[in-house]
């Protein structure tokens, strides 16, 4: 089955077609500055350059149709006629408590997805777009929407509640949902399978590294806890995002900056993190750049970042009462060689135990990175959201 998966967001799209049965991606790209100044489609197809579209793009509508339009070219495109693509999946940021699956896109579905926009304002109404636009394109095309909370939906309560009146979770549904739940779910089940052991009997940390960053429990084939709560603001030290940060500090910023809460949302939101710490980048090669030339605040956001990854490991072990597998994904995890050597060190304890020159080697590709003698396999699994956005997709719409 040929499959578009789109990732929208308030002024890009990211694209993929690929084909299900080969695991293929038959072309990529991304929409960039829409209904900005300098719009433009990146566009790529395997063993071809990449080639770059410029114009104006007004809307979702018009950059979904200029992207159909480039897939079916006869110069640049990988199908004949549109009736090739069978379904479009659509990465959706919050489900909230009503979606614990990927399901099926009907006018119910949407009406829902509105309701919950009000818990990811910057992400919903983007992702809705995207879905418009399609239902206005491709009428008779089926459509699936793909939750990045719904992975976490297993959760018990004592994970996802706040200590907070229990009133104001019956009344606004103010509680821990999780994200980058199709990452975690495709790297877990993926490490299983490298390793040959059966899913549902392992437990498993997943640690998603990237300019967002979390970490998910992972016991017998379900999420039991992960580090962002109700908003992807909180756990572990992000790009540009704090992580944890004790909630009387932020009411103290306010006061002292005299500052709206809209306007301290986009100080840890934008302008905290790696970025607050070091005062130079968002970008963990830059610190690690930085802090090798000697820069005292760039070594100080490498140690903040790792150690708030190893608690979390040492939180999350105890949770599942023992583990057996810890997965590096997300590109920091994939990459930095640095990152998983500085969270692995000192955690013998739990039985891990870093090979150093496999670590050297796992540069963006699967592989153990943990010694012979390990009692946890470590391993780096490269993460492939719009694979399985695309396979819950085909699965939905065979099944409906």
């Amino acid at each position: 089955m040929k499959i578009l998966v789109l990732n929208s967001g308030s002024s890009s799209i990211k694209f993929q077609l690929i084909d299900t049965q080969t695991h293929q991606v038959l072309a990529k790209g991304v929409a960039e500055r829409i209904g900005i100044k300098g719009s433009r489609i990146k566009y790529n197809r395997p063993n071809q350059p990449e080639v770059h579209f410029e114009g104006d793009i007004l809307d979702h509508q018009i950059a979904i149709e200029y992207i159909l339009t480039i897939l079916k070219s006869e110069e640049y495109g990988v199908v004949k006629d549109l009736k090739e693509i069978e379904a479009v999946g659509h990465r959706v940021v919050h489900g909230g408590e009503k979606f614990k699956q990927s399901v099926l896109i009907t006018d119910e579905v949407i009406k829902q997805i509105e309701i919950v926009s009000d818990l990811a304002p910057l992400h919903n109404p983007a992702n809705l777009k995207g879905i418009y636009a399609i239902s206005a394109l491709l009428p008779q095309v089926p459509q699936v929407a793909v939750f990045d909370t719904a992975f976490h939906q297993t959760m018990p309560k004592h994970s996802y509640m706040y200590a907070i009146p229990y009133s104001l979770y019956n009344l606004y549904k103010i509680r821990r949902y999780g994200f980058h739940g199709t990452s975690h779910k495709y790297v877990s089940h993926k490490a299983a399978e490298f390793l040959n052991v059966p899913y549902e009997k392992q437990k498993i940390i997943s640690l998603h590294l990237g300019n967002g960053a979390s970490a998910a429990a992972i016991k017998f084939g379900e999420s039991v806890d992960t580090s962002m709560g109700m908003t992807p603001l909180e756990g572990l030290i992000m790009g540009t995002r704090s992580g944890d940060l004790d909630v009387g500090a932020f009411v103290y910023i306010l006061r002292k900056e005299q500052i709206t809460p809209q306007v301290g949302s986009i100080l840890l939101n934008k302008h905290s993190g790696v970025l607050g710490i070091s005062g130079i980048s968002p970008d963990m090669r830059e610190i690690e750049q930085a802090a090798a030339d000697g820069n005292e605040r760039a070594k100080l956001a490498l140690d903040m970042y790792a150690y708030r990854v190893k608690k979390y490991i040492g939180a999350y072990t105890a949770a599942m009462n023992g583990l057996d597998i810890l997965i590096f994904t997300g590109g920091i995890g994939e990459n930095s060689v640095l990152i998983r050597k500085m969270v692995c060190d000192e955690l013998s304890y739990l039985g891990i135990k870093l090979d150093y020159d496999k670590n050297q080697q796992a540069i963006g590709k699967q592989a153990i990175i943990s010694s012979d003698d390990s009692q946890v396999k470590v391993l780096v699994i490269p993460t492939n959201e719009e694979l399985m956005i695309a396979l819950d997709t085909e699965k939905i719409v065979s099944n409906n």
